[in-house]
């Protein structure tokens, strides 16, 4: 039992998790000017983790097929035939009823809105079958982190959890479209839409460029929105920006796919951690 259990974990990526979570943590931090009461923390990271295991193992069964075509993705777990797709269904409707319940747990509107964001979950693994949006509809799914961290916290939109919004939805599009440039060939080949098939190589990364530019642009706008920001959160932009030019000059020079890891997990899993940990400090001195 505890073998399957590690299976699907690592089926899933269960670890990288870290993409999101900081940045729903960072819009309850500033929605709440603080800590919040333990129990919208508990269920804050309980809905977070339901809704990404959710959208996870939906584009691991729904991509099953085209992953099995593809070297790169032959030996995932479903195409390889160490987790059967009953075992991923299950997975499926365990992580549903776990998020329906935790945005149930928080208040009326974040229960509301949660079939919205199931919509874009189920979304997602199809866009790419006819449509080059599918990197931008990625982008909203990690988006709905911060606002609906907010939204659990408030009971609204504001802003700020707006901006912080729109900085995940450009920063992911583009570390998406990076990483897709290691299947330029083989989308072209099956018909599958995304930007580096359709651009190019070069192309793909002044795509993804111009996005990080945008997302820094968002994440300024972030700060200036708050009147009790702190100098840690500035610093934590500062970092990030940088951050983001050594992941676009790992993708310009990479000459293995291990280089395009680097750049798409490792740089964006710090990225995530530096932003929460600046508004943590700036919510413990500042707030």
């Amino acid at each position: 039992m505890l073998k399957r259990i590690t299976l699907l974990l690592e089926m899933i990526k269960f670890s990288h998790t870290l993409f999101a979570l900081p940045f729903a943590l960072l819009g309850m931090l500033i929605a709440a000017q603080g800590l919040p009461d333990f129990w919208t923390i508990f269920w804050i990271v309980l809905a977070m983790v339901g809704a990404r295991t959710l959208g996870m193992t939906l584009n691991r069964i729904i991509d099953a097929d085209i992953d099995a075509r593809n070297p790169r993705t032959a030996e995932r777990h479903i195409p390889a035939g160490t987790v059967s797709r009953n075992e991923a269904w299950l997975l499926v409707l365990a992580s549903f009823i776990l998020f329906e319940v935790a945005a149930w747990a928080l208040n009326p509107l974040a229960f509301k809105l949660s079939f919205v964001a199931v919509a874009f979950l189920v979304l997602y693994p199809y866009m790419k079958r006819f449509s080059t949006l599918a990197h931008i509809v990625l982008g909203l799914t990690l988006a709905m982190a911060p606002i609906g961290a907010t939204i659990a916290v408030l009971g609204q939109v504001t802003l700020t959890s707006l901006f912080l919004g729109l900085f995940v939805l450009l920063w992911s599009a583009a570390f998406d479209i990076i990483y897709a440039t290691q299947d330029i060939e083989f989308d072209q080949q099956h018909c599958l839409h995304s930007i580096p098939a359709r651009l190019g190589h070069k192309g793909a990364l002044k795509v993804a460029a111009i996005l990080h530019c945008v997302a820094f642009a968002s994440l300024l706008g972030s700060y200036l929105s708050l009147d009790f920001s702190g100098g840690w959160f500035m610093a934590g932009i500062v970092i990030v920006g940088g951050m983001l030019i050594y992941e676009h000059w790992l993708a310009w020079t990479a000459r293995n796919p291990a280089d395009i890891d680097t750049a798409f997990f490792t740089v964006n899993s710090y990225i995530s951690i530096v932003m929460l940990v600046s508004v943590s400090l700036d919510a413990l001195m500042n707030w």
